[in-house]
């Protein structure tokens, strides 16, 4: 069984035991998080929101909170000596499903 939630602004496909990075949540490692956003429950029984499905939802734990390896951005503008070099480190949860429930 599998499930479509949305997080940070993204949609994901989630199997239970799976261990997913989604954008950064405000919980502390080890919290249980559930995500009530189900868009799609596929499976045996599938169930199709518009735009949720009623009653369902995932649980995950938050194993950690961390920060993406550093990209680095540059911008430059060709013969109008505009140069601009920064760096970015995104924050991210890392979770591990636990169930779905639907």
């Amino acid at each position: 069984m599998y499930a479509i939630i949305e997080t940070g602004g993204k949609q994901i496909k989630v199997e239970a035991g799976q261990t997913i990075y989604i954008e950064k949540l405000d919980a502390a490692e080890g919290d249980v998080v559930t995500f009530d956003q189900v868009l799609f429950v596929g499976g045996d029984n599938v169930k199709v929101g518009s735009p949720l499905v009623e009653g369902a939802s995932v649980t995950a734990k938050v194993e950690k909170q961390g920060r993406a390896k550093k990209i680095t951005v540059f911008k430059y503008k060709a013969k109008k000596n505009y140069r601009k070099k920064q760096g970015h480190r995104q924050p991210y949860t890392k979770l591990v499903v636990d169930a779905i429930n639907a």
